[in-house]
């Protein structure tokens, strides 16, 4: 099954930012042990873009869909036997890179 973990950061309160080399190592890990499917860290939320295209013409606004202090700052997709593999490896990464994570699995 596939799990998508989406790290959450807090902007009144954000995670460490020296974590790069130990988030690289957790993903060298997870490559390893076959969970790796994809990961990515995202841009600011000051760049996102919000396209809505259900009226008669599409409206673009600038931001994130949501105004609120903690927002997505990054995500890794997982492909973990059972939740429980995967929420092991979450509670892992949470304190890996310093911030709240959330998994979901894919339908």
């Amino acid at each position: 099954m596939q799990y998508l973990v989406s790290v959450i950061d807090d902007k009144s309160n954000p995670g460490s930012t020296d974590r790069q080399p130990d988030i690289s190592a957790f993903n060298e890990r997870l490559i390893a042990d076959g969970y790796w499917v994809f990961a990515g860290g995202l841009a600011d939320t000051t760049t996102a873009t919000v396209i809505d295209n259900r009226g008669e013409q599409p409206v673009f606004s600038d931001g994130p869909f949501v105004e609120s202090k903690e927002y997505l700052a990054g995500v890794w997709v997982w492909e973990a036997p059972d939740l429980d593999v995967a929420l092991e490896l979450a509670t892992e990464a949470s304190k890996i890179c310093d911030r709240k994570i959330e998994v979901r699995p894919f339908q």
